[in-house]
């Protein structure tokens, strides 16, 4: 695969957790991948690992919430490597907050973060897209944003959901100009996120869930990242709107 015609992907949120392991997934698939976060060190770290296994990838600073940012980091990229191949919007918070506490500013930071992020990056990166005629955007919601209400994180919940509305209306959208627009919706997988004991499971909480999972496992960021990359993926030529569960056989399994 020559430079000309290498595919580059933009990933949001890929210094941990499933956005890490999606850069890496991308950069064994051949992909050039655009590592973006808030958190430089971890951010900086995942493109240098890249790069010392033999893959390209460079780190930008890109904090979701920002419209000028959000399209400043794309078109820098697309001036230099031309439309993007592939947009994975997976940059998230999650935070606990019992609706008493929930207040404007911590529902808008949830908000603006989880779904309007999400947004930001696919709205910037259109327009190449749409002119090269080819293109996929994937986004993370969750089985919490699916099926599931999640006690004392209505803000979460209703943001992940919202990428559903979100991934739909994109899909019909771009459909015509040769862009799929899909979403994936996590289980319970072993990341920071989840670990947390403040603002989800923790580690013993993690171990419980394995117990009702039909698989008998909690998932890997690695579990994810694969589907989002068939997702990417020419394979997945004709799939367009819909948001993939990928959870063990949590929801089938609970009745």
């Amino acid at each position: 695969m020559d430079n000309q015609h290498k595919p580059t992907v933009l990933i949001t949120g890929a210094g941990i957790g499933i956005g890490a392991a999606t850069a890496r997934t991308f950069a064994a698939a051949g992909y050039r991948v655009i590592v973006t976060d808030v958190l430089d060190e971890e951010g900086q770290s995942v493109a240098s690992g890249i790069e010392s296994q033999g893959g390209e990838a460079e780190y930008h600073h890109l904090d979701v919430t920002s419209t000028e940012q959000s399209e400043s980091v794309v078109s820098d990229v697309q001036e230099r490597y031309g439309p993007l191949d592939a947009v994975v919007a997976n940059a998230g918070i999650a935070h606990k907050v019992p609706l008493a506490q929930l207040t404007d500013e911590k529902w808008d930071q949830t908000h603006e973060i989880d779904l309007k992020g999400v947004m930001r990056v696919c709205r910037a990166a259109a327009p190449a897209m749409r002119e090269a005629g080819r293109g996929s955007m994937i986004a993370v919601s969750s089985i919490m944003g699916i099926a599931y209400g999640w006690d004392e994180h209505v803000q979460y919940s209703a943001a992940k959901a919202g990428i559903v509305g979100l991934v739909r209306g994109l899909a019909v959208e771009l459909a015509r100009d040769g862009i799929k627009v899909n979403g994936i919706a996590p289980g319970y997988i072993r990341t920071a996120q989840a670990l947390s004991e403040e603002h989800s499971l923790g580690p013993a909480g993690l171990e419980q869930a394995a117990e009702f999972i039909p698989m008998g496992r909690v998932g890997e960021p690695e579990d994810i990242a694969d589907v989002i990359l068939f997702l990417a993926s020419d394979a997945a030529r004709y799939l367009t709107g819909q948001v993939v569960v990928v959870d063990g056989g949590l929801l089938v399994g609970r009745y």
